[in-house]
């Protein structure tokens, strides 16, 4: 069973997110672990799905002065294609949604655009390099919730 869990900042279930962030980011996907690891999740809400006591997908919210950043929305490869990142992706937004986030934007892989896309996401602006990855700036007007749970049962 797929369960989610939200914590705030530096507390212990961190490590799992940045277990799965250093498997698929860093192992996977070869970014350097100090452009990964980049100081800020002490200032992030953060969620992780489990399967059962496993951590298997994981996301980030980072809220500055005008924006909902949605970020760091990774899954480890046994799991992918089965609609986790989808109800994680899905949960995120409800989340900005809900503290008053209508507009969120994140900074997509291009490889990960259709995704996105397939979420609401719209892409802005030009591709631009990240760690070594193209990129391209996506924005979501949610004003409803989701209900990601329908998706994650």
């Amino acid at each position: 069973m797929l369960t989610l869990q939200w914590f705030f900042g530096d507390r212990e279930p961190l490590n799992d997110a940045l277990a799965i962030r250093r498997t698929v980011f860093i192992e996977e996907q070869n970014v350097p672990e100090v452009d990964e690891l980049d100081g800020t999740d002490g200032a992030c809400i953060h969620l992780v799905a489990y399967d059962g006591d496993t951590p298997v997908s994981t996301g980030r919210i980072m809220i500055t002065r005008d924006d909902f950043i949605i970020g760091r929305v990774a899954t480890i490869k046994s799991h992918r294609g089965r609609g986790i990142a989808t109800g994680v992706m899905q949960a995120l937004i409800d989340a900005c949604v809900t503290m008053g986030g209508d507009r969120q934007i994140l900074s997509a892989q291009v490889a990960a655009r259709g995704f996105y896309e397939k979420l609401g996401f719209v892409a802005y602006g030009d591709e631009y390099d990240d760690a070594g990855i193209p990129h391209i700036s996506m924005e979501h007007f949610g004003t409803e919730r989701t209900c990601a749970k329908r998706v994650l049962t």
